[in-house]
């Protein structure tokens, strides 16, 4: 994701963990309280230029994901390149031996994981206040085989994330959740929709558990703007999955009102896929005005 004064925010999903290029602030701390998370709000707005890559595991940023990396920077210092010495890419790896996580540099972060399993080691939600908005990133676990225990560990987590979902969402703050949900929320969004229907990607649960964050309120991005669209960001990587165009969309941007109102643009960089060595995911991108 890179925040700017025009936002401009590619997700590269490959899985785990997740590479940051920011430029240094200064005067923000960790705190989940709305109190501090209004104060960051106003610190960090038009401070801050951000942007992640997730990738299968830390070891895979010396391999897979360098070209990958270079795209997205490319993005960046294209359109900031006085920027381009001041910005530094920061890995922080899992507290667990898990790869499967989600993490976050400066700018500083306003909580990481979800509420409501203190018990709970894998760090798969990170939230940060950057450029007067609050982004958080998440992985929700694949959950196959479904149904059994990591299915239902999935549920729990789907409803941990509405439920601080709603939170957020009282607070009135221009919030995005973004990254890889592991869920395909309708039909349009799988090749063969009647081949995944068991699947934990694509089960009724799953689909309902998503279809309750938007009646929430919150706006599903990449289908606001291509309503009819089959528009997909993973592509497996066998049985010829991408070049057949069986694809998945599993990767999201939920949108806060006040951040739908500002929404330009957004898209997925499916030519990424092809390359050599490619994550299985394509980098999806949204764009918002100056607010």
């Amino acid at each position: 994701i890179m925040i700017t004064r025009r936002f401009f925010a590619t997700s590269v999903l490959a899985g785990s963990a997740a590479v940051i290029a920011a430029s240094a602030t200064s005067g923000l701390a960790k705190s989940n309280t709305p109190e501090t998370k209004a104060a960051l709000l106003g610190k960090a707005a038009h401070q801050v230029h951000y942007k992640t890559v997730d990738i299968d595991g830390v070891s895979a940023i010396e391999r897979a994901s360098d070209r990958f990396l270079a795209h997205l920077l490319y993005r960046f210092f294209r359109r900031f390149p006085r920027l381009a010495l001041e910005d530094r890419v920061h890995v922080l790896p899992n507290e667990t031996e898990s790869t499967n996580s989600v993490v976050v540099a400066e700018p500083r972060e306003t909580r990481r994981g979800l509420p409501g399993d203190p018990d709970d080691s894998h760090s798969r939600y990170i939230e940060a206040a950057i450029g007067g908005m609050v982004i958080g990133c998440l992985y929700l676990p694949n959950g196959n085989p479904a149904p059994g225990p990591k299915f239902d560990y999935k549920l729990r987590r789907f409803e941990r994330l509405r439920s601080y979902s709603a939170e957020l969402f009282e607070l009135e703050f221009p919030v995005a959740p973004v990254a890889d949900f592991n869920g395909m929320p309708t039909d349009l969004d799988v090749y063969a929709p009647d081949r995944w229907r068991d699947d934990a990607l694509f089960r009724p649960e799953v689909r309902a558990a998503y279809a309750e964050l938007i009646a929430m309120g919150w706006t599903d991005a990449i289908r606001l703007l291509h309503p009819e669209e089959h528009v997909y960001t993973f592509w497996k990587y066998f049985r010829n999955a991408f070049a057949r165009d069986a694809g998945l969309r599993i990767d999201h941007f939920l949108l806060s009102p006040s951040l739908r109102e500002r929404l330009e643009a957004g898209g997925v960089d499916k030519f990424a896929r092809a390359w050599e060595h490619a994550s299985d995911h394509a980098p999806v991108w949204i764009e918002l005005d100056d607010g």
